[in-house]
Formats: C-alpha cells, structure tokens, sequence
C-alpha cells in the first residue's frame, strides 16, 4: 500500500502520542506498585508494570522500525510529566484507600483500555498494510484486555473495604 506523506505524518503523530502515554502508563503502573507493596495485589501491579514498560519498549520499536521519529516537542512534554509527577500531588498513585483509590483504580483501567484501541487499530491497519504483524497485534490485544481484568479484579475485591471499612469485610 503507498502512503502519502500526509497518512504517514499522521500515523507516526497517532504512534507517538501513544508512546508518550505508555510512558505515563509506565510510570503510574510503577507507582501503583509501591501502593499496593505488601499486600496480596503487589506482585499484580509488578507484573503489570514489567509487561507494560516491555509492551512500551515494543512500540517505540515499532516506530523506529515503520522509519518514523519521535516527535521533539512530545517528547520533552513526556519528560517534563515525569518530573512533574514526581513532585506529590501530580502522582496519584500514592493512597490506594477511599475514593483517591478507586479513581487510581479506575484511570489505570482507562489507560490499558487506550492502549488496547493502538492494537485494535493497527490490527485493522495490518488487513491492508502489511509493515504490521497480525498475530503479535492480536496478542497484544488479548494482553490488554487480561491486563484490564486483572486491574477491575483488584478494584472490585477492595471496593468494599475502601469504601465501607471494616463493614466491608464482613
């Protein structure tokens, strides 16, 4: 299939915001993980924060390998939220109690079901563009979506101790 420069441009722009919200995922899934250190969730959260740094590091691949560039501008953007992020009220993932928590919860849910629509799209992208492995799509897709479940199976077995306390366990 040939491209035009404009439908290049603009996949390698929709490429790159991805990689600049892996890189937010990256770091929120790190976070997520001191959260919940020590208790039955940590080793779900590091596990999650492995996969999700290797599946960032895949695309930042994927864009060198298409032949595109980060864009410079973004990529400073995506260096100045980390560092902003590490300054206390920009890390949300610091309670893991009340509503702050559950909100965690849920804005880590949010960012996996982003990162699954970058999958689906470049799946259906792969039907006519052939620069794109179907079966690693697919497998990437069913990845985030396991990754989405695992994070609502955090949310939902502590909802009820966040919410109601001690009334929650019994």
């Amino acid at each position: 299939m040939q491209q035009s420069q404009t439908e290049h441009e603009s996949l390698a722009a929709y490429l790159d915001d991805h990689l600049v919200g892996a890189e937010t995922g990256v770091r929120l899934f790190t976070a997520a993980q001191r959260t919940w250190e020590g208790s039955p969730y940590e080793e779900t959260f590091a596990r999650l924060a492995e996969e999700i740094s290797d599946e960032r590091d895949e695309l930042e691949s994927l864009i060198h390998a298409l032949g595109y560039s980060r864009s410079k501008l973004k990529a400073a953007a995506a260096m100045v939220g980390a560092a902003a992020g590490k300054l206390g009220p920009l890390n949300p993932l610091s309670t893991g109690g009340g509503a702050t928590g559950q909100l965690e919860l849920e804005s880590l849910q949010s960012l996996v079901r982003m990162k699954e629509s970058l999958w689906r799209t470049l799946l259906v992208l792969s039907a006519k563009d052939h620069r794109f492995n179907t079966a690693r799509l697919q497998e990437l897709t069913e990845t985030a979506r396991r990754q989405q479940e695992d994070v609502a199976g955090v949310m939902e077995q502590t909802a009820a101790q966040r919410f109601l306390g001690s009334a929650g366990s019994a």
